[in-house]
C-alpha cells in the first residue's frame, strides 16, 4: 500500500466560491473561446462569471430552490458550463445528459434524479423530454438555447419552454447578487455539487454524487501529472456528462485558470483541432482509433513514394516509442528530426497535435499498438485511468516514464491497494465520491470502510499499474481457463480494418468472435482492390473482405497466448448502436444485450 500526497494545496475553496476568486483576479483573461459561424469568439473571466451569475439568479427566479436538481441535454458549449456554474453559485446541483440518448434513456436520468429544470440545446433534445412528459412529474420547465423550431409546439407546451436568453435576462433583471454571496458563505466542500450518471453497460446508469471535496481532491493530481499551467489550452468535445471531460472542461480551468474552446460542433473536431492546436488533447480510445485511421486513408491515397517514406520513417523511429526523450541519443534525435521534417510535421498537423505537450486517451481501454503508433509519430500520448466514481483519472504515465500497456503511476493524494485475493484495485482519498443517488445498497458495495472498489483486476508491470480486465468481465472456458477479453479484443482493435471485437469464450471450447469492420478504411482497401459495394452489408459480405478480416486476426493471434487464439469469428453485417442497445452513450459494448442479439450466430460458430 502506498499514499502519493500534494505539495502545494489547494485554497478549501469550493468549485463555485473558486470561480468567483477567478474572476476578481483574472478579470480580462481569456478563459472560453467558442466557434460560432466559422469564428470564435472569446469570453474573459469577468464575463464568464457575469453570464453565469445571471443564469443563476434566473434559474432561482424560475423556483429552483437551494440544493434544486437542474438538468443539461447538449453537446459542448458555453451554455452547458454556464449552467453548470451558474446552478453552482446559487447552490443548486447540475446532472447531465448524454446528447445522443434516445427519449427512453433521457426519461429515465431526469426522472431518477429528480430534475426540476431542464436545459435543452435545441428542438431535437426538447422533443425527447417532451416525449417522456408524462414520466416526469418532478419537471417543471424546459429551458431551450437555441429558438429555432419552437413556435411548432403547441400553445400548452409552449407554456413549459423558456428560452436560455430569458433566463438570463431574468436574472440580470433580478438584481440580486447578494443572493449569490449568501449561498457561497453557506456552501461547504461536502455539498453536492454535480450528479453524473454512469454508462449502464450492465444494467440501469447510477447517479454518482461528486462533492465539491472530490472536484478539489482531484486536481492537484491532474495537475502535477500532465504538467499544466495557466497557459494550457483544451479544446473541449468530448460529452460534458461525463467526468472525463468535466474534469478538463470545468475542474481543472477554474482553479488554475487555463483556457477552454467550444468549437461548432462534435462532427467539425478535426478541423477545430487544426484551428485551435491544442497544448492539451483528450481522447477516447476510438478517437485515437478514428484518428489512426484517418492517417491510413490519407497515406492509402498518396504516391507510393510518399507511402514508402510513411513506412521507412515508422521502421526508423518504432524503438523510440517507448524510449524517453532524456535518454534519447544524438542518433536517435537525428533519426527522429529527419523523420519529422520529411513525414510526422505534415501528419501532425493533419490530425491537429503538432502543439500538443501532452495528449490523453482513457475511459476504456486502448490497444497498445495504437498508443506506441501516435508516439512514433511525435505525438505525447499517455494512458490514464479513473472511473466516474474516483471523479476523473487517479493513475496515469509521468511525460518521461511511460510504459506502453499500463495505465502510469497513482497520482497526488491517491492512497491504492491491490487486493491479494482478487487482484482488485482500491483506491481511497477525497476523490472518491459522496455514493449513489437513492441507491445506498450499490454505494455500500462500492465504497468499503472508505475504500473504493474499483471492479478491476490489476498488476504492476515495470513498477507501473496494467489494468488486467473488469472483475465481471473475465471469462472461464470449459477447459477451465482464464481469459481476460479486453486483451484479446485491443490487440484485434490494433487493426485499422477492425472497429469493434467482441469475445466469445465463457464455458465454451474454445475463442470465437463477433468482429465488426471499420467502413471507412475497409472501403478505402476495397476500392483500391476495385471491388464494388453499396453499403455496409455489401462490403462486409464480399468474400475477400473475409479473406482480409481472416488474415488481420491471424496475425493478431500470433501476439497472444494459444489458449487465447480467435479460432471462428462473424463477421456483423451491420454497426453496432446505442439505439438498438448495443453500446452505451460512451461507446462501451453492452456484452449481454450483444450476445443475446447474435444468439444464433454464436452458436452456429460452435457447430
Amino acid at each position: 500500500m502506498q499514499a502519493h500526497t500534494a505539495h502545494a494545496p489547494l485554497p478549501l475553496l469550493t468549485l463555485p466560491q473558486c470561480f468567483r476568486e477567478r474572476a476578481r483576479t483574472d478579470a480580462h483573461r481569456v478563459a472560453i473561446r467558442q466557434k460560432d459561424f466559422g469564428i470564435w469568439k472569446p469570453f474573459d473571466w469577468a464575463a464568464y462569471y457575469r453570464r453565469a451569475s445571471h443564469f443563476g439568479l434566473g434559474l432561482r427566479a424560475m423556483g429552483l430552490p437551494a440544493g434544486g436538481h437542474v438538468g443539461v441535454i447538449a453537446e459542448n458549449r458555453i451554455e452547458w458550463v454556464l449552467t453548470q456554474m451558474g446552478a453552482g453559485l446559487v447552490g443548486a446541483i447540475t446532472v447531465g445528459v448524454y446528447p445522443t440518448s434516445p427519449s427512453n434513456e433521457v426519461a429515465y436520468v431526469v426522472a431518477h434524479a429528480d430534475i426540476e429544470i431542464m436545459v435543452c440545446e435545441d428542438q431535437e433534445q426538447t422533443d425527447k423530454v417532451l416525449t417522456a412528459l408524462p414520466e416526469l412529474p418532478r419537471l417543471k420547465k424546459i429551458v431551450v438555447m437555441e429558438t429555432k423550431g419552437l413556435r411548432s409546439f403547441a400553445p400548452e407546451v409552449r407554456q413549459l419552454i423558456t428560452t436560455f436568453k430569458e433566463v438570463e435576462q431574468m436574472g440580470e433583471l433580478a438584481g440580486n447578487p447578494g443572493l449569490i454571496d449568501e449561498a457561497l458563505a453557506r456552501q461547504t466542500l461536502d455539498d453536492t455539487g454535480l450528479m453524473i450518471y454512469t454508462s449502464g453497460s450492465t444494467g440501469k446508469p447510477k447517479g454518482a454524487m461528486i462533492s465539491y471535496r472530490n472536484i478539489r481532491g482531484i486536481v492537484p493530481g491532474i495537475v502535477d501529472r500532465l504538467q499544466l499551467s495557466a497557459h494550457t489550452s483544451h479544446l473541449s468535445y468530448l460529452p460534458l456528462c461525463h467526468v472525463a471531460e468535466q474534469m478538463l472542461t470545468s475542474f481543472v480551468p477554474v482553479y488554475l485558470g487555463s483556457t477552454v474552446n467550444f468549437g461548432e460542433s462534435i462532427r467539425t473536431v478535426q478541423e477545430d483541432l487544426r484551428e485551435v492546436a491544442p497544448s492539451m488533447f483528450l481522447g477516447v480510445p476510438r478517437i485515437w482509433e478514428k484518428l489512426h485511421a484517418a492517417i491510413s486513408i490519407k497515406v492509402q491515397e498518396t504516391g507510393r513514394l510518399r507511402q514508402a517514406s510513411y513506412r521507412r520513417a515508422l521502421a526508423a523511429c518504432q524503438l523510440l516509442a517507448d524510449k524517453p526523450r532524456h535518454q534519447w541519443t544524438l542518433a536517435d534525435k537525428a533519426t527522429f528530426f529527419a523523420s519529422y521534417w520529411l513525414v510526422f510535421r505534415s501528419l501532425q498537423n493533419f490530425i491537429g497535435l503538432r502543439k500538443a505537450q501532452v495528449a490523453l486517451t482513457g475511459a476504456a481501454p486502448i490497444p497498445p499498438d495504437v498508443v506506441r503508433f501516435f508516439r512514433v509519430l511525435g505525438v505525447p500520448l499517455i494512458e490514464v485511468y479513473g472511473l466516474t466514481e474516483s471523479t476523473g483519472m487517479v493513475t496515469g504515465h509521468r511525460l518521461d516514464n511511460v510504459v506502453i500497456g499500463t495505465v502510469g503511476t497513482p497520482t497526488q493524494g491517491v492512497e491504492w491497494r491491490i487486493a491479494p485475493d482478487t487482484g482488485e484495485f482500491q483506491i481511497k482519498g477525497d476523490m472518491v465520491f459522496a455514493g449513489y443517488y437513492k441507491n445506498p445498497e450499490a454505494t455500500a458495495t462500492s465504497i468499503q470502510d472508505g475504500w473504493l472498489h474499483t471492479g478491476d483486476v490489476v498488476r504492476q508491470e515495470q513498477g507501473q499499474i496494467k489494468i488486467v480486465d473488469r472483475l465481471k468481465d473475465i471469462m472461464i472456458t470449459a477447459g477451465g481457463k482464464n481469459l481476460t477479453p479486453s486483451e484479446i479484443e485491443n490487440t484485434m482493435k490494433s487493426s485499422p480494418y477492425i472497429k469493434e471485437c467482441v469475445i466469445v469464450a465463457e464455458g465454451r471450447k474454445f475463442v470465437s468472435a463477433l468482429v465488426m469492420i471499420d467502413f471507412d478504411t475497409v472501403g478505402k482497401w476495397a476500392e483500391a482492390q476495385r471491388l464494388s459495394f453499396t453499403h455496409f452489408r455489401s462490403l462486409v459480405e464480399a468474400p475477400q473482405v473475409r479473406a482480409l478480416i481472416e488474415s488481420e486476426i491471424n496475425a493478431g493471434n500470433q501476439r497472444l497466448a494459444q489458449v487465447s487464439h480467435i479460432r471462428k469469428f462473424h463477421l456483423l453485417t451491420k454497426e453496432l448502436d446505442h439505439d438498438d442497445g448495443e453500446v452505451t452513450a460512451t461507446m462501451k459494448v453492452r456484452r449481454s444485450s450483444i450476445y443475446k442479439t447474435y444468439a444464433n450466430e454464436i452458436e452456429a460458430m460452435y457447430r
